[in-house]
């Protein structure tokens, strides 16, 4: 077992969570149940993955949560290539283009995290 809290990669989940659910306000209303909802799923998913898998007995258990966190994030990076091109939100492009990089470096650590506890 790990203890999830001390990952730099489950507190910048964290953070980006955050900073998704912050920028969720700036969407239209009429997508509360569309795009909205699913942005906050796939970030919320990304830390809870990472946690889950951390308490569980094996680094093999932990590897298969880092692979559906990975997955999350991949899955927030495209919703966000789909609200660029959705919407007229051109004020916002610097907070997206900050969600992207943040998730991209958890992408990356992620990833290193799964290489490591896979040797």
């Amino acid at each position: 077992m790990h203890d999830y809290k001390n990952l730099k990669v489950w507190q910048k989940a964290i953070d980006l969570a955050k900073s998704v659910y912050n920028f969720s306000d700036c969407l239209p209303n009429d997508e509360k149940f569309g795009i909205t909802s699913q942005i906050k799923r796939s970030v919320v998913s990304i830390a809870s993955n990472i946690a889950e898998g951390a308490g569980r007995n094996t680094d093999k258990q932990f590897v298969n949560f880092l692979y559906i966190s990975q997955g999350s994030s991949y899955e927030l990076e495209t919703q966000f290539i789909l609200i660029q091109d959705l919407f007229d939100i051109k004020n916002q492009q610097q907070i997206i283009k900050m969600i992207l990089k943040e998730n991209s470096e958890i992408q990356r650590m992620i990833y290193k995290l799964v290489i490591s506890k896979s040797s």
